[in-house]
């Protein structure tokens, strides 16, 4: 290490500064210990929160003038972002208990390409069998609403709000609070497999809709499960995050017949993705890549 005026510190600063992010002693996890039960408690407040506030709003909203009828798609919209934001928010509360969150502690950072693309189209590969094969032999007949529950067939503001919601928000908020956060807080205590069977079934659970829907959690639960075990192996959130939207994509395509509505937004999750894994702080220093590489 050198020191002095020429390198950006002397005898008035005998340190150089800190990096930022901090490096890491080789070997050791970046990410940090959360609790295990810190997942299960942030899915408690997050339903305990959501359902407080999607109160507040219908209440807000009949003394404004409206009718605040929970089945219309714009008080559906509305509380599904309160569900995806208040769900994120949950997570980033409890995280700050342990340590002031930062990106790379729930995955948010880059990784190698193309092994992260192989994974990725390995992974939702095997999910579509599945999906093929469970369907030959239940033959689900429910199917979620939630398309129509958007109303994104009633007019072009609200097939495009809905696209944004369904293909940019759920993946986004989703795949922070299952993968980013709650699988990581139980990989603290348990092997892959386990914590990840606990998440899928989780998320599989949450996506209830009706009886008729029940039938088909289990093929969301497996992808859940799926999408954990990407997350393990390439390392960054951004691969579940895109097979989420990918995946939310081709279901609201179909749906609403307009499928160049949802691919668009797609792309736009693509950018965004492609733009924050490159400007994102890395969880290693790049002064320690560099140190590493010479």
């Amino acid at each position: 290490m050198h020191y002095g005026p020429q390198y950006g510190y002397g005898y008035a600063f005998p340190h150089p500064p800190p990096p930022d992010p901090p490096e890491l002693p080789e070997g050791a996890s970046p990410y940090p210990r959360w609790p295990a039960w810190y997942g299960p408690a942030a899915m408690g407040l997050g339903l305990a929160v959501t359902f407080l506030l999607i109160v507040i709003y219908g209440a807000v909203d009949v003394a404004a003038g409206g009718k605040a009828n929970s089945s219309s798609p714009a008080f559906v919209q509305v509380a599904t972002l309160i569900q995806d934001t208040v769900f994120v928010g949950a997570a980033l509360v409890l995280a700050a208990r342990t340590v002031r969150p930062r990106p790379w502690h729930f995955g948010l950072g880059r990784s190698r390409f193309w092994s992260t693309v192989g994974w990725m189209a390995l992974a939702y590969v095997s999910f579509i069998v599945f999906e093929i094969v469970y369907g030959a032999l239940v033959k689900p007949s429910g199917k979620q609403n939630i398309v129509r529950e958007l109303g994104a067939k009633h007019g072009s503001v609200a097939l495009v709000t809905g696209a944004i919601l369904v293909i940019v928000v759920a993946p986004l908020a989703e795949e922070f609070f299952f993968r980013g956060f709650f699988y990581r807080a139980l990989r603290t205590r348990m092997p892959v497999l386990p914590a990840a069977l606990i998440v899928g079934i989780v998320f599989g659970a949450i996506h209830y809709d009706n009886p008729r829907t029940a039938v088909i959690l289990p093929v969301l639960a497996v992808l859940g499960f799926i999408f954990c075990l990407v997350y393990e192996r390439t390392g960054t959130l951004f691969s579940t995050i895109v097979l989420h939207a990918v995946n939310n994509t081709i279901a609201y395509g179909v749906e609403t017949h307009e499928g160049w509505v949802a691919f668009a937004v797609l792309l736009l999750l693509l950018t965004g993705c492609l733009v924050a894994a490159r400007t994102l702080p890395s969880r290693v220093s790049r002064r320690r890549r560099v140190a590493v590489a010479t």
